[in-house]
């Protein structure tokens, strides 16, 4: 019987984007070291197309990408991208899976994975928003930072589609406004912090 006493005290860093979002991911995992201690999770809100992001970015970071199953084990030092068409919880130091809430309209599927996670993951949670249209992810901000997570928002000039970092922006909730390299940065500075304090 597998033991549900998984720890989760490590940071997991959201990362949400749509359209415009590859070249952010590119450019912030080329900046992030593969052992840092921290979940990278990659939630692209492209509702119906088959998603390829679990085949073009491990030539872009030396950290496991997976594609997430339901039960997936969460951890360190890998990237794990959302599946189409569904929502995406955590439970238990695991991935859970369920049909998309919102199958007509803009998803919102990054909101719907934050939430979960202020509510079910013990270790920082890193938020962070790129490139896409709409304000999906903008709504889960503030519960983000409420429980002591940090939030960054891509800055908008640095953005093919700025739509969803100025919503994100516009939440009053963000705690820094970066290019995706200079996010890279930050979040190696707070792996680093989490470190020291444990």
């Amino acid at each position: 019987m597998k033991s549900k006493d998984k720890t989760n005290g490590f940071p997991i860093v959201c990362v949400g984007g749509s359209v415009g979002g590859l070249d952010a991911y590119i450019r912030l995992l080329k900046n992030l070291p593969a052992d840092m201690n921290i979940a990278v999770v990659i939630v692209n809100h492209l509702r119906q197309v088959a998603t390829l992001l679990h085949e073009i970015l491990p030539r872009h970071t030396e950290m496991p990408v997976e594609l997430i199953t339901e039960k997936l084990d969460i951890k360190p030092n890998h990237v794990f991208i959302i599946p189409e068409k569904r929502d995406l919880h955590v439970l238990e130091g695991e991935f859970r899976l369920k049909p998309i809430s919102k199958p007509w309209g803009w998803p919102d599927v990054i909101t719907v994975f934050m939430k979960s996670l202020t509510e079910n993951w013990d270790g920082k949670l890193i938020a962070v928003i790129v490139s896409g249209y709409d304000g999906d992810g903008a709504a889960a901000l503030c519960g983000i930072r409420e429980v002591g997570g940090i939030t960054i928002a891509q800055l908008p000039e640095t953005a093919s589609h700025p739509d969803m970092p100025e919503t994100a922006i516009a939440s009053g909730c963000i705690d820094y406004i970066l290019s995706p390299e200079n996010i890279a940065l930050e979040i190696i500075k707070i792996a680093h912090a989490e470190e020291a304090g444990q």
